[in-house]
């Protein structure tokens, strides 16, 4: 893949400078319209071999662009914080909201190459970690992101002629450290591993543009030009078609649903509840204080239809944890700020850390469900979310996250008992608006919608738990042993493969 970045491209001083304040301005007029569009971001990913010219395209970008709309991150080497959190987590921290330009210097792509390359991981895991990043590039460009993936390229002996040339120059000898000497040792098999993972993440959606970085004018204009090109294409509304999603099936021919087969006729006496309740709320928090917690932790999702009790059992749950140690987090109509990102951005922004827990009160599915029967995104959004809200919580759970997840299910009778309650309660009119009723007419579509996205969803990383919720006393029990059970088994788990 690399040979026709290894046959000296070159471009003359000449045309260089002929060529390079029209680019510069082109350019500059582009970003000005991405902004003032604001319709997309714009996320340059800048790789390569050491010494090719990679941060001096970096700071060219900048300074051919207009850099306070630019924001540009290098990454290195995974700190302590990104360690306790999913892989991808630091990068989701830093991607450019519609009408801004990041660029991610050192990006997905290097620790998996490097962890290749020493020997730290096989090819499996190698192959594993591609799969994962293809996933992630096609989520981006799906949610408009213009996505452009610079690999800059340098033969071994043209390398090492240009360590040796900065050596010797006392401006540019900070340039070439120790490190970079090391990874030159391993050349052959870097190029190697490098360029098989171009090969498998060029994708129609994310194409790799290879660039010989031996001259530094040529260089620098193939990149420029291939960025106001794309940039162009783009801006006129031009750009890749997402792939089709798997279609959700037909309702079942006998009219019987998910939720309709559930037993809602279970319930407890308020005696039993007080005594299972404290069992289980002390049991929980023996559990979350538990020494092997300090290398996980817990993401609890609650859902279900209006007035279904999660906010009574979310306290329950949070009356047995450490108040220093979890947060809440309630979802709603997502803001400006998170409109102008990939749907799940605002979800990764709340990722807890290890010995930590976050409860959500509504969550990411509400992609498939409420944006789903509203009509708030298009058909082909909320079919590919299913997909991606599963590499989501995979990722969590390879990071060491329990993932639970709840739905409060009631039957359309108890709901609106429950709805004329807190219509005649003043201090709990607050909980009833003009949605809730309108929603209770589109039922049927929210109970499809509901069987649609468990079925889908429910994994075994990340099972969905649905809970008969018409007696509150048996809903809050219920959700409480199910948490317990998951969370004593994966903390066994956890224990089993530390001892092995």
């Amino acid at each position: 893949m690399f040979e026709s970045a290894e046959i000296g491209h070159r471009i003359s001083k000449k045309e260089y400078r002929q060529r390079e304040p029209a680019l510069r301005e082109a350019l500059l007029a582009a970003q000005y319209e991405l902004l003032a569009g604001a319709r997309f971001p714009v996320i340059i990913l800048v790789n390569g071999v050491d010494g090719a010219g990679k941060g001096e395209t970096v700071n060219l970008l900048n300074e051919w662009m207009d850099p306070r709309h630019i924001r540009t991150e290098a990454f290195g080497a995974i700190s302590a914080e990104e360690s306790s959190r999913p892989e991808m987590w630091r990068f989701w921290q830093v991607l450019p909201a519609r009408g801004r330009i990041g660029i991610l210097f050192g990006s997905w792509y290097t620790d998996p190459i490097l962890a290749h390359v020493m020997g730290h991981e096989k090819k499996a895991r190698f192959a594993q970690r591609l799969d994962a990043i293809r996933h992630f590039e096609r989520m981006l460009v799906a949610e408009g992101g213009l996505l452009i993936k610079f690999w800059f390229h340098l033969s071994k002996a043209a390398a090492r002629k240009r360590f040796k040339t900065l050596e010797a120059d006392p401006r540019n000898a900070w340039r070439v450290t120790p490190q970079d000497w090391e990874h030159f040792k391993n050349y052959d098999s870097f190029v190697t591993v490098c360029e098989r993972a171009l090969r498998k993440t060029s994708t129609g959606e994310a194409p790799w543009l290879v660039i010989e970085g031996s001259d530094p004018a040529y260089r620098s204009l193939t990149a420029g030009q291939y960025l106001l090109d794309a940039l162009t294409q783009r801006l006129a509304g031009q750009g890749p078609g997402a792939a089709a999603a798997a279609p959700v099936p037909p309702p079942a021919i006998d009219g019987r649903t998910l939720l309709g087969a559930f037993d809602y006729d279970r319930a407890l006496t308020s005696r039993d509840y007080q005594r299972q309740l404290e069992a289980l709320q002390s049991r929980l928090n023996g559990l979350t204080r538990d020494p092997r917690m300090a290398r996980r932790s817990l993401v609890v999702v609650f859902e279900g239809m209006d007035a279904a009790g999660k906010g009574s059992t979310i306290r329950r749950v949070t009356q047995a944890l450490d108040a220093r140690q979890y947060r809440v987090v309630p979802v709603a109509a997502p803001s400006e700020e998170e409109r102008a990102q990939p749907y799940l951005w605002r979800f990764w922004r709340h990722v807890p850390r290890h010995g930590h827990a976050v409860l959500f009160d509504r969550s990411w599915y509400g992609r498939v469900l409420v944006e789903r029967v509203e009509g708030f995104c298009a058909e082909r959004d909320w079919m590919r979310a299913y997909d991606e809200i599963n590499a989501f919580e995979e990722q969590l759970a390879a990071s060491g996250a329990v993932v639970v997840k709840f739905w409060m299910a009631i039957t359309p009778d108890e709901q609106l008992r429950r709805f004329n309650e807190r219509k005649a309660t003043p201090h709990k009119n607050f909980k009833i608006t003009d949605d809730d009723w309108r929603n209770r007419e589109k039922w049927p579509m929210y109970e499809r919608a509901i069987g649609d996205m468990i079925d889908r969803t429910s994994t075994d990383v990340a099972p969905w738990h649905v809970v008969a919720s018409n007696d509150k006393l048996f809903a809050r029990i219920e959700v409480l042993t199910r948490l317990c059970e998951q969370l004593d088994a994966a903390l066994a788990s956890k224990g089993r493969k530390d001892r092995n």
